[in-house]
């Protein structure tokens, strides 16, 4: 729309913001491009080939920030779907996002699409359930996760060898107990140089994800404060900004890996706190031949379906505005990550 008095272009953005126990979520109701039809995989490939800009106006400064995670609302291809939604950050499309679908679940709520129940919400990497509980809380089942690599080992620039596993929760993730690792606020800079350099190591290594795609994420876990919680984590996404929550997917992916050293039982609940004190409750049942498993992840681990609990608050209605004459009007071209196109 074009301002009378200056001639300038201003295009709007409607966003409708939450957080999931301290992770922001930022779900875009209006004023995206179009991606044309198909599936969710297919959109998330157009999406982050020809709309990078996009996706740096909606999270990044000025706007937004390293930790804010988008989420575009589409229309769904499956008429019992309530929803088609691809997650992103400040370094371009996340494959899936469980504190993001919790996040969008309030959101339909808060726009009266949806009222109570269980609902299924179609992702680039295939379909999820959530459900509104009686308590506020939303449970997600999660796509199905598996353990594909055990005590894995990396050499470090700055930290001397490391091992952990591999693990699909959604993202790929390496995972590194450290029952010793103090992990709180204060610790932030010195656990971000860490899985930094994990992350790097990992990557000239040539350690990936059995499907050949990269360990984007880092998740390194210690001794939890709260009552209740079985551990405490410090979470690296892409683009070097630490989860604020429990993080969904690397929830996922520690219970696969609990699931496969025996530590859990199917129904038996665990309870992951995040660096700043919030919690996900976890629990999973063994998958069957009714879901959908993606054939390339392997390991040594069974297939398990997690399910994730955690609870999300509206924080704001904002429509962004990008001015034409703005050198950042699609924000701050990110370092974090130079080798992502």
């Amino acid at each position: 729309m074009a301002n009378p008095k200056s001639g300038r272009i201003l295009d709007r953005i409607v966003v409708l913001d939450s957080h999931t126990e301290g992770e922001p979520t930022r779900v875009v109701v209006n004023g995206a491009p179009d991606l044309g039809a198909g599936t969710a995989r297919d959109r998330a490939r157009r999406f982050a080939s020809a709309h990078r800009a996009f996706m740096r106006s909606v999270v990044t400064e000025p706007r937004g920030h390293d930790a804010v995670v988008g989420a575009l609302l589409l229309e769904p291809t499956s008429a019992d779907a309530v929803a088609q939604v691809i997650f992103f950050n400040n370094v371009g499309c996340l494959h899936m996002c469980v504190h993001g679908t919790i996040g969008v679940a309030e959101t339909l709520v808060h726009l009266g699409r949806i009222d109570g129940g269980r609902h299924r919400l179609e992702t680039p990497v295939g379909d999820v359930w959530f459900e509104l509980l009686s308590d506020g809380r939303v449970a997600v089942d999660n796509v199905p996760s598996r353990r594909a690599q055990s005590r894995v080992e990396v050499t470090t620039e700055r930290h001397g060898t490391l091992r952990g596993d591999v693990a699909w929760g959604g993202n790929w993730f390496f995972l590194i107990d450290d029952p010793r690792a103090r992990i709180g606020p204060q610790e932030i800079e010195a656990l971000t140089d860490l899985t930094w350099d994990i992350r790097q190591s990992l990557r000239r290594s040539g350690v990936t994800g059995s499907d050949g795609l990269e360990i984007d994420h880092v998740e390194v876990f210690g001794r939890p404060d709260n009552d209740g919680a079985m551990s405490k984590n410090f979470v690296l996404c892409p683009g070097k900004a630490w989860d604020r929550s429990p993080c969904g997917t690397g929830t996922s992916a520690k219970t696969a890996c609990l699931a496969a050293a025996g530590k859990l039982e199917p129904g038996e609940s665990f309870v992951q706190e995040s660096t700043i004190g919030s919690c996900f409750e976890a629990s999973y049942r063994n998958a069957t031949v009714d879901d959908e498993l993606p054939e390339s992840i392997t390991g040594d681990g069974p297939w398990i379906v997690p399910t994730i609990r955690g609870r999300a608050y509206m924080t704001g209605e904002t429509t962004l505005l990008l001015d034409s004459a703005d050198p950042f009007r699609c924000g701050f071209v990110s370092d974090r990550d130079p080798e992502r196109p």
